[in-house]
């Protein structure tokens, strides 16, 4: 029998494409971080930029798996659409989706149940180019052990479609959720801490009703990851709360980060 793998699309743009170099970048960016959890998360959230912009402040999130990596057997990774334009959510029929760590198996067997959902199909031309989810896989192969990937990229849709997936999905202790989002495009860098301020408030406030078109590129799986939070009495706990003007770049027009975790 054939598979079919996804290949990396933003290798040697948005990441190393260089094995090593992409190993020994991902073990700095965790070393510069302490951030630990006592309890172990459900989910995370986290940005999607190139690793030089974003990658320092996703690091702390991942950071906080390592620990219970031995008990993280399946990830639902949730992403915006940047390129293709739909309505729901779009699932893989890939069988492996590929970064210069390895192959990673992505989890079928949930399929059929999704799909019997309005508004989620396969759709692989919405996970072709998508750097939304792509950016998050080579942390994942470095904090975890052996595990299963089930990627949905999310397209226009409510907060309760959303948040019902999740809530299948996460059916288990062996099963997280990482949803990817960047905050406020392109201010200059006073006024974006004042606007990722505001929605950082309202994300661990799981106020996702308060969340808009200009505060967050990912804010359709945010907000029904933040209504699925809220649902079940979970606690939003903030990590770190940067822009790519802390990071690398100008200040003059950036773009904010943040990194949660959902316990």
């Amino acid at each position: 029998m054939n598979s079919y793998t996804r290949e990396p699309a933003v290798a040697g743009s948005f990441y190393p494409a260089d094995r090593t170099t992409l190993k020994n970048e991902l073990n700095h960016m965790l070393a510069e971080t302490a951030a630990t959890t006592d309890k172990k998360p459900r989910a995370i959230i986290v940005p999607h930029a190139g690793y030089i912009y974003s990658g320092p402040v996703a690091a702390p999130a991942y950071h906080t798996l390592l620990q219970y990596k031995d008990q993280i057997k399946k990830v639902v990774l949730l992403g915006p659409s940047h390129r293709v334009a739909f309505n729901g959510l779009a699932l893989s029929g890939m069988d492996y989706f590929s970064t210069p760590l390895g192959d990673i198996p992505i989890d079928h067997s949930v399929n059929q149940g999704l799909l019997q959902h309005s508004g989620v199909n396969i759709m692989e031309q919405a996970h072709q180019y998508e750097h939304s989810l792509e950016v998050h896989l080579p942390f994942l192969q470095a904090v975890l052990d052996d595990f299963q990937l089930i990627p949905i990229v999310v397209g226009d849709t409510e907060p309760e479609l959303v948040a019902t997936v999740v809530e299948e999905l996460l059916d288990d202790d062996l099963t997280i959720c990482v949803t990817s989002t960047d905050l406020s495009h392109f201010h200059d860098y006073a006024t974006a801490q004042k606007l990722d301020s505001a929605t950082s408030q309202s994300i661990l406030n799981m106020d996702y009703k308060k969340i808009g078109f200009e505060d967050a590129c990912g804010r359709n799986p945010l907000k029904g990851v933040l209504y699925w939070a809220k649902k079940h009495g979970y606690k939003v706990s903030l990590l770190d709360l940067r822009n790519s003007g802390d990071t690398s770049g100008t200040r003059d027009r950036v773009v904010g980060y943040g990194s949660y975790l959902i316990s």
